[in-house]
Parts: structure tokens; sequence; C-alpha cells
């Protein structure tokens, strides 16, 4: 499994799927799960009311995965997936990495060939960057042998300088 950084707009990546960092509603919101409903138009929130109306009513559990139709974007695929906000008490690593983990079996199961992921919770939910980093590339890696027959390409798309740097230090460590 190929795992490459290319910073930038996550809705214009050239993939099979694109993660959604998404709150548990599933309905939008801000950062890139804004980005990503309004990039790809009404068939996104769409298919996200049938998920919370037929599998999720109180919502996606942190950590867990689902999939989408991509509506306009490129990619035919969007998996939702819920990150868990950042708390100096209490350890959530776990359920960070269970974000990408799940994502990447989700894709698997759908038969998306290639994944774009953003920094899950290292926007409003407060994930220090360089830590999100570490785990996203450790966990990703760690999944090459699960889901590497159909997963062969992972695309890490980090929004700005600093979170680019976090990343490539990950991947080059």
């Amino acid at each position: 499994m190929e795992l490459i950084i290319e910073p930038g707009d996550i809705t214009e990546q050239k993939v099979d799927a694109i993660v959604n960092a998404a709150n548990s509603t599933l309905m939008g919101g801000g950062g890139v799960d804004g980005a990503i409903h309004r990039a790809g138009g009404p068939a996104i929130l769409a298919e996200c009311k049938q998920l919370r109306e037929q599998s999720y009513p109180d919502g996606l559990p942190a950590g867990q995965a689902a999939a989408t139709t991509g509506g306009e974007l490129s990619a035919s695929w969007v998996i939702h997936t819920v990150g868990p906000v950042y708390a100096k008490k209490e350890d959530r690593s776990a359920t960070l990495a269970s974000a990408y983990r799940e994502s990447l079996r989700e894709a698997k199961r759908i038969g998306a060939h290639s994944v774009a992921f953003p920094a899950i919770s290292a926007g409003v939910y407060g994930w220090p960057m360089d830590d999100a980093a570490r785990i996203a590339v450790e966990t990703v890696k760690s999944m090459a042998d699960e889901v590497g027959d159909t997963v062969s390409r992972v695309v890490l798309v980090p929004f700005g300088e600093k979170a680019e740097r976090a990343f490539r230090a990950q991947l080059d460590s």
C-alpha cells in the first residue's frame, strides 16, 4: 500500500474515496465536513439522512465509519468518520486510531483502491497536530496487511504548512 502526502483541498483529490472528518449528526458542519458537503452537493446529505434513519438514529459514534456517494465530487464515495474531541485529562488516542482503521475497512468494503484522509480531529476538535499526524501515519501503515489487497493508495491531505510539516515528519521517521 502506497502512503503519500499531498497537501491542499481534499475535495479536489483524484481518488476513489475521500474521508470526511464528520460530526456524529452526519448533517454537515464546518471545516472539512462543510467543504465536502458543499463540493459534493445535496446527494451526500440525502444519503447521510438515510444512514441516520436506517443505521445510526443516535448519530455515528466516534471511531466508526460509514460511506455515502461522492455526489458531484470526482471521488465516487465519501467515507464519513467521527474523530474524538481532544481532552488533556483523558487519552482518546484509541478512538482516533479507530477512525482511521474503520475508514480503511469501509474503503475495502466498498472496493475503493485509493483513499484520501484529512487530519482527523486536528481542526476544531483540538487534537495537537504532531500527535494527530503520528496516529494517522502509524494506523494507516498498520492496516496495510488487512486492506492492502484492495486499498493500494492512501493520500494524507494536511491543510496548511504546520500540518504538512507534521505529517511529513511522521512519514519520514
